[in-house]
């Protein structure tokens, strides 16, 4: 038995290998002092340092994995996100308050209420307002009827259409005289909403010194002064077609057409209901509300002629 011990001992010390000056078993010989493949040409540096490598990653997930869900946890972060909410709500309340009083949004949608049979016969009754009998406009529940419904009532669609092809015409108008430059289409736009923009401000202006009690509103007096695009497209179309003889005279008609117009439909808006019924005003105030209505209607030629005399050569 000591004989084999000894024999399986000297075996064991021929099989051991020496390495600079250290000996190393021949089970860890595929295997580097450091515990790496020596196979692996490169050291893996995925890992950050101290952190456990990917066979060891399902460990510390429940508290590293999902960060947000503590920041949301926070009693603190839940009261701050409550309160920026309840100030920006606030905030677009006020916002949305202050600008109804000047200019009320929720409203457009009633002067925006149209159709295509509404359009026709509204275009059709600024071109020839002549055979029109009534005038007034419908109320449902002391309330005005929707523009599709009733053909007095004013709308924006009109004039907002009527300003935009306004400006397409002049440029056209423009070009075929080889006068066109963004320059000058830009100053033709902004000219005509200024001249608009001042109209109504003056008509405010008078009715307040007048003492004017009416229920005219701000959008109704924009509507009323922007009609006056249709007649301004009409006379520099011919214009372009027949020449400065043939704008004169279409340029004409629609004048008288809007001035009719705007007689008729202001008379009931500014003037008494006597007036309104055609019996004779008496009165010095009902005087100056009858001025005021002439002066209106009389402007809206002049601006037609003022802002399109130079588009026709």
């Amino acid at each position: 038995m000591d004989m084999d011990y000894t024999a399986t001992q000297s075996v064991f010390r021929q099989r051991k290998l020496t390495y600079v000056g250290q000996t190393i078993d021949p089970e860890m010989r595929n295997t580097s002092m450091d515990g790496t493949d020596p196979s692996q040409l490169f050291d893996d540096t995925s890992a950050a340092p101290g952190v456990q490598p990917t066979g060891f990653q399902g460990q510390g997930v429940g508290t590293m994995g999902h960060p947000g869900r503590t920041l949301l946890s926070d009693p603190m972060s839940n009261l701050a996100m409550a309160y920026g909410s309840s100030l920006a709500s606030q905030g677009k309340d006020l916002v949305d308050k202050n600008l109804d009083r000047f200019l009320p949004i929720s409203k457009l949608k009633y002067y925006f209420a149209v159709d295509t049979v509404y359009v026709g016969k509204k275009l059709g009754l600024l071109v020839f307002p002549y055979m029109h009998q009534n005038w007034e406009v419908s109320y449902q529940q002391d309330t005005p009827v929707a523009p599709r419904f009733d053909i007095n009532a004013p709308d924006l669609y009109i004039p907002a259409m009527g300003f935009i092809t306004y400006i397409l015409v002049a440029g056209l108008a423009l070009g075929t005289q080889n006068r066109f430059t963004p320059e000058i289409l830009g100053m033709q736009a902004s000219s005509a909403l200024v001249w608009l923009i001042m109209e109504v401000l003056v008509v405010l202006l008078s009715l307040y010194l007048v003492t004017v009690n009416t229920d005219l509103t701000t959008i109704d007096l924009v509507a009323f002064s922007g009609y006056k695009y249709v007649g301004m497209i009409v006379g520099v179309v011919a214009g372009l077609l027949f020449g400065r003889t043939g704008y004169y005279l279409t340029l004409l008609w629609c004048c008288i057409s809007i001035f009719v117009f705007m007689i008729r439909t202001l008379r009931l808006k500014l003037l008494s209901e006597a007036a309104a019924q055609g019996v004779l005003v008496h009165g010095a105030r009902n005087q100056l509300r009858m001025y005021l209505t002439m002066s209106i209607a009389a402007a809206q030629p002049i601006f037609m002629y003022w802002l399109t005399y130079h588009l026709v050569r």
